[in-house]
């Protein structure tokens, strides 16, 4: 359960930081992640990861059923991985995202991992 903690404290951490900086600061993010037209919509992803950083953050103080906490930080990742590779693989976004893809591809896969070793002690 330590690594389960330890997913859950870097995996909503970096959410909600990713999340935060285009609202904080829309210039610096897009220097680092290239120019956006459409910076409303940049500022509304950010809005929407808030909460799922936050409900999968919650998984550290509500004991209860954590599958739910695999099946959001999993998932969240499994969307990430795509839509970083895939658009930045055909050149709509800069190439700084699959930097991210590879990060939530070892979210995944350490998901993967503790979802092996939960079933092993049920």
């Amino acid at each position: 359960m330590k690594l389960f903690r330890w997913q859950i404290k870097i995996q909503s951490v970096y959410i909600l930081i990713t999340a935060l900086w285009p609202l904080i600061d829309i210039e610096t993010f897009m220097m680092i992640t290239g120019y956006k037209t459409d910076i409303w919509l940049v500022k509304t992803v950010g809005a929407l990861l808030i909460p799922v950083s936050l409900t999968l953050g919650s998984f550290l103080f509500v004991h209860t059923d954590a599958r739910p906490a695999f099946l959001l930080g999993a998932l969240t990742a499994l969307a990430f991985i795509s839509v970083d590779f895939y658009y930045s693989l055909t050149d709509v976004i800069s190439n700084i995202y699959m930097l991210d893809g590879a990060i939530e591809i070892l979210f995944l896969l350490i998901w993967i991992y503790l979802s092996t070793q939960t079933n092993k002690s049920s």
